[in-house]
């Protein structure tokens, strides 16, 4: 992930995790391979099982490593917050490791390190996912200590009050003490007046410091039980194993009534909104938001290419323009993450010193309405199709970023099936199809504009 964008990524982990995004450029051999993987049925077994109690169990078995993987998605976010309770799927993301009934605080790392396991967890606008990673000898121990933390998790308000104050801190650090991570807030909350969007997952400060005891225990029970939830099993695995294991383990837990769904839609913006954050800082910094439709909506190939397309690395426009060319950027970004309700496709600059945020506007907007007058042409539009291609390969080649993206597209877009035709649907955007999200979506009064004007530290006032 770009530097400029390290506070406000949507999804908040357990541990500090890396994600990587690599900028390349697709050698002559290496687009004609793509070309024709990209024409080929991509083969992703995956079996399904649902257990009685709602829990939806994705399994696919590659026995290329003696190791597998397990990702538990869970349907809550912060989208299923209120004014009151946000951050409260951030702060669960937390207790999920503090103590169950047979496994007391901190004993879900000790017991899964112990054998050779690891784990992490991440929240977002949409899901809380927990990550497991061990040996095929852990698999029972594994299953043990998910359906712990399921059917019995604690809620001592010792432990509550230690880890209020551990997200707390982490609030100050990435949002408060972030320039970035305070701009990114304000564009959300500024662009959403109707969706829950418009909170941070990591949830308001004076929230964090008022959760009850009730409204944990409310949000738990209708957020992580298995009917809410989807199973993705990856590795070194057998099939018929884990529907026993998950019979034993899991099947005994009850479901609970889900979270109330999400009917708020977000009205159609009608002219652009401004923010301006006045804080000390070396640069400026410029961020936009532009609306854009729900993950699961047929524009969003299209929208992938045009971000790659001028976004991409640094022979994609916007970088060749701003930062290349005219010299007026150290760093661009263009991000659209994935949503189920209508989301923002986010644009983030870090001006040069001395450069004003108007003039580093103006570029990037001439560039964005380029494109809609100026079809890329093939070449361009091929290398934008096979970087989006590359990154997709690259997610189907260990048995972690396979778990994570079967329960991506089971959630996301609604049937993870959908991965073995999604190549496909990237060599099929065409020129048109760039140039027509760019008009439908790149206007003035669908955008949300938030910049940071630098202040002198409030010693150095005069």
């Amino acid at each position: 992930m770009s530097a400029i964008l390290p506070a406000f990524s949507m999804f908040k982990f357990h541990r500090p995790m890396t994600r990587l995004l690599t900028f390349v450029c697709i050698a002559a051999p290496l687009v004609a391979s793509l070309a024709s993987l990209s024409a080929q049925t991509l083969k992703l077994p995956v079996q399904t099982h649902t257990l009685t109690n709602g829990l939806k169990i994705l399994v696919h078995e590659d026995h290329s490593i003696p190791s597998a993987a397990i990702n538990i998605f869970y349907r809550i976010g912060s989208r299923n917050e209120r004014p009151g309770t946000t951050g409260i799927s951030h702060f669960f993301e937390h207790m999920m490791f503090n103590g169950a009934k047979k496994y007391g605080p901190r004993q879900f790392d000790v017991v899964m390190e112990a054998a050779g396991g690891r784990n992490n967890a991440f929240t977002s606008y949409d899901v809380t996912v927990y990550q497991d990673w061990f040996p095929p000898s852990a698999l029972e121990l594994i299953f043990d200590l998910e359906a712990d933390r399921i059917a019995n998790l604690s809620f001592d308000p010792k432990m509550i009050e230690s880890e209020r104050g551990v997200v707390a801190s982490e609030r100050r650090t990435s949002v408060e003490a972030s320039n970035a991570g305070l701009l990114f807030e304000q564009l959300w909350a500024t662009a959403f007046t109707a969706h829950s969007y418009q909170w941070p997952v990591i949830g308001w400060m004076v929230d964090i410091e008022g959760w009850k005891m009730a409204d944990l225990k409310k949000h738990f029970e209708m957020g992580y039980a298995p009917n809410n939830a989807v199973m993705v099993v990856t590795g070194d695995v057998e099939f018929a194993s884990i529907l026993k294991l998950a019979r034993q383990y899991i099947e005994p837990i009850p479901p609970h009534d889900p979270p109330p769904p999400v009917t708020t839609a977000e009205p159609e913006q009608q002219g652009e909104r401004r923010v301006k954050l006045n804080k000390f800082a070396q640069l400026p910094m410029l961020m936009a938001g532009f609306h854009v439709p729900a993950t699961s909506h047929s524009d969003y190939r299209a929208l992938e290419v045009l971000r790659t397309l001028l976004f991409y690395g640094r022979s994609s426009r916007v970088y060749q323009r701003l930062v290349d060319k005219d010299q007026l950027a150290i760093e661009v970004n263009g991000s659209m993450e994935l949503a189920l309700d209508p989301t923002l496709f986010m644009v983030s600059v870090q001006p040069r010193e001395n450069i004003p945020p108007e003039a580093v506007e103006k570029a990037l907007y001439e560039e964005i309405d380029r494109l809609k007058t100026e079809k890329p042409d093939d070449r361009e539009l091929q290398k934008s199709r096979n970087a989006l291609l590359a990154d997709f390969y690259r997610e189907l080649k260990n048995i972690d970023s396979k778990a994570r993206l079967i329960g991506s597209y089971e959630i996301f877009f609604g049937d993870h099936n959908l991965i073995t035709s999604a190549a496909d649907a990237i060599s099929k955007v065409t020129p048109e199809d760039v140039q027509r999200v760019a008009v439908k979506y790149f206007t003035e009064k669908n955008r949300t504009v938030a910049t940071l004007v630098p202040e002198l530290e409030p010693e150095a006032k005069q």
